[in-house]
């Protein structure tokens, strides 16, 4: 068992659930809902409540998995805030250094989802989960964990530098998963992947990064910024290496997906998972697959995690050879 501290956002995950109004059409080449006129009221067959956010998402799958777990995020003082705590405490989340912003409301996503396609569009208001120069880094001196599990934290490079920094002169081992605000600075990102153990993209991230067509291109031109470097391309699988041995894998099943909201938080959490616990690379990557996988075949970001001692079957990875 491992000591992580998930770092991210923590936000209240609304379903608004219908089979009809929320079918989409095509128009120049983007699809759009085709019903949803301005003005009009609609019936929807279903109403949801979830907890969602990268870092109370992740914080879930560690603790399935029997490592202790430490949420540091930012909540509100709203019913939003006491649902998310309240989950994290059924958990057995340590939610001591949650944040209170002044006036900060909990952030609130609300989900418009097709039950008979499975798209959906995610409307969100960040809340206390837009800024994060708030946390103190010198948490982890209190803390001391083995790994600091990092997902976005809205392009604030200096609150993650300081982090990364702190997190190293501690020993402890950094995952991080960035985002569309962290891409944006790539200069300033590529500088702060010096720090990083395990760092996951999927392809077009990463070519935002790096030059490179393929998968094993850009995993050339990433491998001298991480130790492992994990990337994915959605159905077609993914690339991932430790420095010593790599891997190409495909999806652990063909399944009917109903919500893919929390799938990339459950494939990397579900990474860290097993390979904090002492599991291969290859493991490792087997049970992130598995867990991404379940999760999109339930609503919430939550409800479909697994635990390590869950039964897998084989999937198609294989060594790729020098």
């Amino acid at each position: 068992m491992a000591r992580i501290v998930s770092l991210g956002s923590a936000l209240q995950d609304i379903y608004l659930i219908d089979r009809d109004d929320f079918g989409s059409i095509e128009f120049e080449h983007r699809s759009m809902f085709k019903t949803l006129e301005i003005g009009s009221k609609f019936d929807i067959d279903k109403l949801d409540f979830f907890v969602g956010g990268g870092g109370t998402n992740s914080a879930v799958t560690f603790a399935k998995s029997g490592h202790e777990v430490i949420y540091l995020g930012n909540l509100g003082h709203d019913p939003a805030g006491e649902a998310i705590l309240a989950l994290l405490d059924r958990e057995g989340i340590d939610t001591s250094f949650i944040s209170y912003p002044r006036a900060g409301k909990t952030g609130v996503s609300v989900i418009l989802l097709d039950s008979k396609s499975g798209e959906r569009t995610v409307l969100t208001f960040r809340g206390a989960s837009s800024k994060f120069d708030n946390l103190k880094p010198g948490d982890l001196d209190l803390i001391s964990p083995d790994w600091l599990y990092v997902t976005t934290l809205r392009g604030d490079m200096g609150t993650l530098l300081a982090f990364f920094e702190r997190a190293k002169r501690l020993h402890t081992r950094i995952m991080f998963n960035p985002g569309v605000l962290e891409l944006a600075n790539s200069k300033q990102l590529l500088g702060l992947l010096e720090d990083i153990d395990v760092l996951l993209l999927n392809k077009q991230e990463a070519s935002q990064l790096v030059p490179g067509n393929t998968l094993s291109e850009l995993l050339t031109h990433l491998r001298g910024y991480a130790q492992t470097i994990i990337l994915t391309d959605g159905s077609m699988g993914g690339i991932a290496t430790d420095g010593d041995k790599t891997y190409r894998f495909g999806i652990y099943e063909d399944v009917k997906v109903k919500d893919t909201t929390g799938a990339g938080d459950a494939f990397g959490s579900g990474f860290l998972a097993a390979y904090a616990s002492g599991w291969s690379l290859r493991q490792s990557l087997v049970f992130a697959s598995a867990n991404s996988t379940s999760v999109v075949q339930q609503r919430g970001a939550k409800n479909g995690l697994i635990s390590l001692d869950t039964p897998l079957h084989p999937m198609p990875i294989q060594l790729v050879k020098s």
